[in-house]
């Protein structure tokens, strides 16, 4: 009788009693009553199953996709706009931040000047660090729009975070967000023992627009014979901004990133196309000999998936170590959903303990 009654409401009805107006209070609980109805009721109020090129979507974000302006994405306006569109739903998707047992605000060189940073330390911090950079599309996001993942991440992973606040475009076209990641990376590893660590276990990692500057830094770490990192944790990331792959026209459409947006933040990030084969912007395209291991984690229905694959296999040919996780029921920017349960959890949860086993070995 229940679930009859929440299948035949109207969701947008749903989605305003459910919620209860948290989303104008930006709550940090404003899914939190959606997520608890049975997964009976949530699969039939997702709707019909989505399946795309073999996979399956998780019915718990196809019921999110479906929600109306709790997840951003599609045309963009201005950028003040999207950037505090970005900061306002990642309040809402990730829940309340956990608390951690020690978060810093600092400042780390760039490669013209100081970037704010934030290190987050947990009770149970083992030997090393991973410098993290923030997705976004080089364009939006910081380091209060990704708090709550690097909380969560740091937690699970007893592993310290050092999230970089590096320069956004239009204001510093690239390569200005590269070079940022590349001198914040190396201050870290010359620091590391200040900041609590082992400078032989500092990994580079970030998610999207923070993937690719992690996989920059590894790259020019051996082009420039710079300390390098112990791990680069690619986390669905953005490889290639000269060309595309299939994955682009499969997603291009209600799956968060969108085809319009990706074009959005290329524009911005790199006004010139020329730039746009430089191995500084697309490292797809670069000498990965020796680079550092990698952990590399796509999702099946992410426009970007077919680029972080084809990155797995170009690593592995070249023989760097990679983990490659593939994720094929789930979308672009799953990581700072924290809120849902499995798959997505479960998702975040291992990217974790690959973070964990290889940043605090046994002894």
């Amino acid at each position: 009788m229940l679930a009859s009654l929440f299948v035949n409401r109207r969701l947008d009805t749903l989605l305003r009693d459910a919620l209860g107006g948290a989303v104008s209070a930006v709550q940090g609980n404003a899914l939190r009553p959606l997520t608890a109805l049975p997964p009976t009721v949530r699969r039939r109020l997702a709707g019909a199953p989505i399946q795309i090129d073999g996979n399956v979507l998780d019915p718990d974000l196809q019921l999110l996709l479906r929600l109306e302006n709790i997840l951003p994405g599609g045309a963009k306006k201005s950028v003040e706009r999207a950037r505090s569109d970005l900061l306002l739903m990642s309040k809402l998707v990730a829940g309340h931040p956990r608390d951690v047992h020690r978060v810093t605000e600092l400042t780390v060189p760039g490669s013209d000047g100081q970037l704010g940073a934030r290190l987050y330390v947990p009770r149970t911090a083992g030997r090393g660090l991973l410098v993290f950079f923030h997705g976004g599309g080089w364009v939006v996001g910081d380091l209060d729009t990704h708090d709550a993942y690097c909380r969560d991440l740091a937690n699970e992973a007893e592993t310290r975070i050092l999230a970089v606040d590096y320069r956004l475009a239009p204001e510093a076209e690239a390569p200005v967000a590269a070079e940022d990641a590349i001198a914040a990376f190396t201050w870290a590893v010359e620091h590391a023992e200040d900041l609590g660590a082992d400078p032989a276990f500092v990994a580079v990692g970030g998610d999207s627009a923070g993937g690719n500057l992690a996989a920059v830094v590894a790259q020019q770490c051996v082009v420039r014979d710079l300390p390098a990192p112990v791990l680069q944790l690619l986390i669905y990331p953005a490889l290639d901004l000269s060309g595309r792959r299939p994955s682009r026209d499969l997603f291009a459409e209600g799956f968060f990133l969108t085809e319009e947006s990706i074009t959005w933040y290329r524009d911005h990030y790199t006004p010139d196309p020329a730039i746009r084969t430089n191995p500084l912007v697309s490292p797809i395209l670069g000498n990965v000999a020796g680079v550092a291991p990698a952990h590399i984690i796509t999702a099946g229905f992410d426009p970007l998936r077919d680029e972080g694959d084809e990155y797995a296999t170009l690593l592995t040919e070249a023989g760097v170590p990679v983990t490659h996780t593939r994720n094929p029921t789930l979308i672009h920017g799953f990581a700072n959903l924290l809120t849902l349960p499995a798959p997505t959890r479960t998702a975040q949860q291992q990217v974790a303990t690959h973070l964990k086993t290889t940043l605090n070995p046994k002894a």
